[in-house]
């Protein structure tokens, strides 16, 4: 790969044979269960994820099947410190996110101090002047935040991307953790790891906390889904299930003066607070696109009125806008009045003629990324791509270099995994979700961590063929006294089975 030796999360190196000394119960896990065993476990979890449904389509795949997302039996383990450096850095990122999106359309005193070149928000194609000068309900904007991050040593944790729109993935979060009870409960027994199934009772409190003043004790609160077709639906039936709330479309929902009704058997429901998993652009086509089928008229109108909170808010793409990322160290800065407690990886800003001129001098050696990219697409990673590929994008920087960003390629850590030949490091990157609503900011002790099945492959993503592992967050720095953890399983399968 022409990268250094990826620090391992588990065995401390890739030549190891020895777990590091905090995580020897589950090298003693690893060493003991044959290879054969970890396949038929994993293929059974899978078999379940597909009865079940779980599965994402790939979007102009001429194999237009739905796929499930492959599964690794191997765990991530996080330490109860690790967790605690990680959860103090999470929540002044994502508080630093809801400041910036609540002054950049308000008072802008970002641009007004130079913290921020002015044309980098107002020639972005992901600010919305439609919505500027709208206050979210209790000022929050941001309500479910993903920060992707990744890691490169003991103490080395990165900032790869923020999702501030509609993160997915939680699902697979929770699935993944039922599917490691049910196949792995002697893990449980042996580490004592925190649950993550109080993820949707989480949500759903956020969601009520930001419910419009004067909705009451019981405000009405869906999830509004585009339907079906779309990648993403099982995770959206999945959550509202879990939460206990409808699961609507737009022909579900009308807006009659300012205010969002259901329509329902037994007649219309006002509703006071709506999860989208549309994208802006479709969500009112009174006021983005007029051929949007999929959103709402008069959505935004009620919005301004102050009549129903919208999760996440309508604007926040502008923060997952990888230029805007570039400035995030400045942004926490700004607002929180320290240093950020989770740095970014560097970034070579490629509209910054010097920037540029190092990138395209170093590009076989870099990652370069469009500003507005998702899912490991418009992206060069250059020591694994081709001459023919690197002179494409360096065609494409010239031409465009405000739409790119670079950055140095990481030995991003490995996590054993089980692949053909047995148990091997592969690379891995992790989504924790951080949910804010009027009370504050809740981490939620676990996430997505996402694994390149690939030998030497960097890209994670499920739409380039990564797979996810269950993601364990320990409840203190070591290995339980054998039976202390049979509690945790009890626990969280009892939890689960209420739901």
């Amino acid at each position: 790969m022409g990268l250094t030796r990826a620090f391992d999360e588990i065995w401390g190196n890739a030549t190891s044979e020895v777990a590091r000394t905090e995580l020897a119960a589950l090298g003693d896990w690893l060493a003991e269960t044959p290879p054969a065993e970890l396949s038929r476990r994993q293929q059974s979890a899978e078999a379940t994820f597909r009865q079940l449904g779980i599965t994402f389509a790939v979007y102009g795949d001429s194999d237009a099947a739905e796929r499930i997302i492959p599964f690794d039996i191997v765990p991530r383990v996080f330490l109860k410190d690790e967790w605690a450096r990680l959860s103090e850095g999470l929540v002044q990122r994502v508080e630093a996110i809801n400041a910036f999106l609540d002054d950049i359309y308000g008072a802008r005193r970002i641009m007004a101090e130079g913290v921020l070149p002015a044309d980098l928000i107002f020639g972005n194609a992901q600010f919305r002047p439609e919505i500027d000068g709208m206050r979210p309900p209790h000022g929050v904007s941001a309500h479910i935040c993903g920060i992707d991050l990744v890691r490169t040593g003991p103490d080395d944790f990165f900032v790869l991307e923020d999702n501030a729109r509609t993160p997915s993935g939680v699902s697979y979060m929770l699935e993944n953790r039922e599917a490691m009870l049910r196949l792995c409960p002697e893990l449980f027994r042996a580490l004592r790891v925190a649950a993550v199934d109080s993820y949707p009772d989480k949500l759903l409190e956020t969601m009520r906390s930001v419910a419009p003043h004067g909705s009451g004790n019981s405000p009405v609160c869906v999830v509004l889904t585009p339907g079906h077709f779309n990648s993403a639906y099982y995770e959206h039936s999945f959550l509202a299930d879990s939460m206990g709330v409808e699961l609507v479309e737009a022909a579900d929902l009308v807006v009659d003066d300012d205010i969002v009704w259901m329509r329902t058997i037994s007649g219309r429901v006002r509703v006071d607070v709506i999860y989208r998993r549309i994208d802006d652009d479709y969500l009112d086509p009174l006021v983005f696109r007029p051929d949007s089928m999929l959103g709402v008229p008069g959505l935004i109108a009620a919005y301004a009125a102050g009549n129903v909170a919208i999760i996440n808010a309508p604007g926040n793409g502008i923060a997952d806008d990888k230029a805007i990322y570039s400035y995030m160290p400045e942004i926490v800065r700004f607002y929180s009045g320290g240093e950020a407690k989770l740095p970014n990886v560097e970034t070579y800003r490629c509209r910054e003629p010097e920037a540029l001129k190092y990138v395209l001098d170093k590009l076989p050696e870099l990652v370069v990324k469009l500003v507005d990219g998702s899912g490991g697409y418009g992206m060069l990673v250059g020591p694994t791509a081709s001459k023919a590929e690197i002179e494409a994008f360096r065609a494409a920087l010239i031409a465009e270099p405000q739409r790119y960003i670079a950055q140095p390629t990481l030995a991003l850590s490995t996590v054993p995994t089980l692949v053909e030949q047995g148990v091997a490091p592969r690379h891995v990157d992790f989504r924790p979700f951080v949910l804010t609503g009027a009370k504050g900011v809740q981490v939620v002790p676990g996430g997505l961590t996402r694994v390149a099945l690939k030998e030497g492959s960097l890209v994670v993503n499920s739409s380039q063929g990564g797979g996810t592992k269950d993601s364990m967050v320990l409840l203190d720095n070591g290995a339980a006294p054998m039976g202390q953890g049979q509690g945790q399983v009890q626990q969280q399968s009892q939890s689960r089975g209420q739901q």
